[in-house]
C-alpha cells in the first residue's frame, strides 16, 4: 500500500536534473520534469501548416518549368528542370509590395516569359535590351548602345549562317531568313533609328545563348512587360530528353517516355548539374 503523499520514485537523470533548478518548489519541479506530449490533433494541425506554407510557395513564389529546346544551350540544356522565382518581376502589390523583392528586368539575365507570338507557350530567353536601348548586330557581335557586348555564355553552331539574324536589323525580315511573322515584318521598320533597333517602353529585345539556333525576338518581336513570368534560379533535376520530345504529345509517347525515365533515371540523370544556379 502506497503512503499517502509520497511522490513516485525517479530515475537518477531525472533527480540531477531537478537538482540543477534553483528555488524551484517540489510540486513545480515535477511539473517541469514531464515532459508534454503533443496530441493527434496538434500535430495533424503542424502538418497541415507545413503544407499549406509549401502550397502557397509553390503556388504563389516559385514555378517548375522545364526547358524543351536547345536555344540556350549551352547554358540551360534540353532535359533541364527548373524552379522559377515567379514574384521577382511580379507588378507589387499594395499590400505586401514592401515586404517583396520586386524589381525590374535587368539587362542579360534569363527570363522566363509568355510567347507574344502563341499565346500559352512559355519562353525562356536572355533579355538583350530593356526600354530605350539601341540594339543592332554586326558579324554575330551584339552592339547596346554602340557598345560591342561580350557574352562568353553564347554559342554558335559550326557551319550556320543566316545573314539577316547575323545582321540584325539591316536586312529586310523576309520569310527566306526564316521570317514567318508577318506581324513582325511590318512592325519592325516603325522601330528602326539609323542602324539600330529601339526597344520601346514596357517591352525586352530577348535572344536565345544558342544564337544559330533560336527561335527569338529577332523573328517575333518584343517581350511585353506584362508577359513576363519570372526569373529562372537553380536546375533541380536535369535528365538526358530528345531535342524532339516537346513535339510528342501523344498519350502513347508521353508514357513511352515515362517508362523511360523510370528505366534510366539513375544512369541518364546529370547529376552534376542538380542544384546548379541559373546565371
Amino acid at each position: 500500500m502506497k503512503r499517502a503523499g509520497r511522490v513516485p520514485s525517479r530515475s537518477c537523470g531525472e533527480r540531477n536534473l531537478l537538482k540543477r533548478i534553483p528555488n524551484v518548489p517540489k510540486e513545480e519541479k515535477a511539473i517541469v520534469s514531464e515532459k508534454p506530449r503533443e496530441t493527434t490533433v496538434e500535430f495533424l494541425a503542424s502538418l497541415a501548416e507545413v503544407l499549406v506554407t509549401g502550397l502557397f510557395i509553390i503556388t504563389f513564389v516559385l514555378q517548375a518549368f522545364a526547358i524543351p529546346s536547345g536555344s540556350m544551350e549551352d547554358t540551360l540544356l534540353i532535359g533541364d528542370h527548373l524552379f522559377v522565382n515567379r514574384e521577382q518581376f511580379a507588378p507589387p502589390t499594395r499590400w505586401v509590395g514592401s515586404l517583396m523583392p520586386y524589381r525590374d528586368v535587368r539587362r542579360d539575365e534569363i527570363a522566363v516569359f509568355i510567347s507574344p507570338e502563341q499565346p500559352g507557350i512559355f519562353l525562356v530567353k536572355r533579355i538583350i535590351g530593356i526600354p530605350g536601348d539601341h540594339i543592332h548586330l554586326r558579324d554575330d557581335a551584339v552592339y547596346r548602345n554602340g557598345e560591342k557586348l561580350v557574352e562568353p555564355f553564347i554559342r554558335h553552331e559550326p557551319g550556320e549562317h543566316n545573314p539577316y539574324t547575323a545582321n540584325f536589323p539591316a536586312l529586310p525580315p523576309l520569310r527566306e531568313y526564316g521570317v514567318r511573322n508577318q506581324k513582325w515584318a511590318q512592325e519592325l521598320p516603325k522601330h528602326i533609328e539609323g542602324d539600330d533597333l529601339v526597344v520601346p517602353p514596357d517591352s525586352y529585345f530577348a535572344m536565345g545563348d544558342n544564337r544559330d539556333n533560336s527561335y527569338d525576338s529577332r523573328f517575333w518581336g518584343f517581350v511585353p512587360r506584362a508577359n513576363m513570368i519570372g526569373r529562372p534560379m537553380f536546375v533541380y533535376w536535369s535528365f538526358v530528353t530528345p531535342d524532339y520530345q516537346y513535339e510528342m504529345n501523344s498519350w502513347r509517347d508521353r508514357l513511352g517516355f515515362l517508362a523511360h525515365i523510370v528505366i534510366h533515371f539513375f544512369d541518364e540523370t546529370r547529376w552534376s548539374r542538380t542544384l546548379r544556379v541559373v546565371r
